[in-house]
């Protein structure tokens, strides 16, 4: 559709001749209503324009048609989303590798965020690794994280066994279609019992090599460093048989892994580069945001100058905060970059306000449901994308006949002034 006036615009016609020759045909519209498209074409075509037809979808980026030559790959790091129940040592498994210390900046021992840090091999190859929080209401987090992800490994205690969310985390590496890497994690604890982690395994159609299978285990110990370079090991044969590559020799594309409203810095997106090579000054597109790099902050907290295929980096200049798991894609100019933006927040706006036609039967049966249930209005402020959508969907789940929860407002950041008068 297109308003009268916006048609006139285009066709620099004035729009009271149009308002009259619609009138002619017996339409009685004003400037400001809007017309379809076969009624715009009748019109265009008696004032003697030419037409041109263009989709609204074409200002958007297509990822499917850009596809690299075959010639222009090359390897690239594998990376690697470490899953498990809350507990079983994601965290301390991945502390040990990077023999660093991630965990002491966690509250209570829970990982609150998706981490992203690259490893050095003993070998020198590097490795991605996701850390991903073992929670239950992180859940939608872990199945975005699923898609960037070559290889998962499922942290198992050896005194603990399966759990809900080790079973849970199976099946996301399943739907993703990644390979799974089982880490038994804890040997050195007393009542560890290993072999009936690999029975449990069983029921749930994974098979261990020891068992005739082809998922690798390895026993390892996060506290005592055991076993560390077999895992490694393991993730390099994996990585090996998968020939994992991508072009770094073009314009970056990259996903959002968490993205977060820094106090000092604003707006800040962890991207994982999927193909090309981000650089310090680029103009990219990333879900309905749009922005220019001022700089790139690598898992150590260093600033670099440009990040490669399968390198998680912070990037800040980003005009708003991101969703977690949007694709981020440089552009050539900021004008492109803009219209891409528009026309994606128009696509999220017009999908938020469009409310299904509603019908009598409809509307008395809405007005005695308003009699039984109770709202419970909230805004929903976090520190990281994320966790918003976490919240919001354990919330939506609380919800029981006598009582719904309704979400007004929810968003990355501190709680603001206009948040507390919404809330008021």
């Amino acid at each position: 559709t297109i308003t009268v006036q916006e048609l006139a615009n285009r066709m620099a016609e004035k729009g009271a001749d149009l308002v009259k020759a619609l009138f002619k045909m017996g339409m009685m519209v004003t400037v400001n209503q809007t017309i379809d498209q076969d009624t715009a074409e009748l019109l265009v075509t008696e004032f003697g324009h030419e037409i041109k037809r263009v989709s609204e979808a074409d200002v958007d980026i297509r990822h499917d048609e850009d596809v690299d030559a075959a010639e222009a790959l090359k390897p690239r790091a594998p990376v690697v989303t470490i899953m498990g129940h809350v507990d079983h040592g994601k965290t301390s498994l991945l502390d040990a590798l990077r023999g660093a210390n991630v965990q002491a900046g966690e509250a209570g021992g829970i990982t609150q965020h998706i981490g992203a840090y690259q490893v050095k091999t003993p070998d020198g190859s590097l490795v991605t690794f996701l850390d991903t929080p073992g929670h239950e209401a992180f859940t939608e987090m872990r199945a975005r994280g699923a898609n960037v992800t070559d290889i998962a490994i499922l942290v198992v205690a050896a005194d603990d066994g399966l759990k809900p969310q080790s079973i849970e985390s199976i099946n996301h590496a399943k739907a993703a279609g990644v390979p799974i890497i089982v880490a038994i994690n804890k040997i050195d604890k007393e009542g560890a019992n290993p072999q009936r982690v690999r029975e449990r395994l069983l029921e749930h159609e994974l098979v261990v090599e020891e068992m005739g299978g082809d998922v690798q285990n390895v026993e390892v110990s996060a506290l005592k460093k055991i076993g560390l370079d077999k895992l490694l090991d393991a993730i390099a044969l994996q990585a090996e048989i998968m020939e994992l590559k991508a072009n770094p020799d073009r314009a970056a594309e990259g996903t959002v892994v968490e993205a977060k409203l820094d106090k000092g810095r604003g707006p800040v997106a962890t991207i994982l580069v999927r193909r090309g090579t981000l650089k310090v000054g680029d103009v990219f597109v990333c879900g309905a945001e749009s922005g220019r790099v001022r700089a790139l902050v690598d898992d150590q907290g260093k600033q670099v100058k440009a990040a490669g295929p399968s390198m998680p980096v912070e990037v800040l200049g980003l005009g708003g905060v991101p969703m977690a798991g949007d694709t981020l894609t440089v552009v050539e100019n900021e004008s492109r970059a803009r219209e891409v933006a528009a026309y994606r927040q128009e696509q999220a706006l017009k999908k938020r306000t469009a409310q299904a036609p509603v019908s009598l039967e409809g509307m008395f049966s809405a007005l005695a449901d308003k009699a039984k249930v109770i709202e419970y209005p909230v805004v929903i402020k976090a520190d990281v994308q994320g966790s918003v959508e976490a919240i919001v969907n354990a919330l939506n789940k609380l919800s029981t006949d006598e009582i719904r929860v309704r979400v007004l407002h929810s968003g990355a950041g501190a709680i603001t002034e206009s948040d507390v008068t919404l809330a008021a």
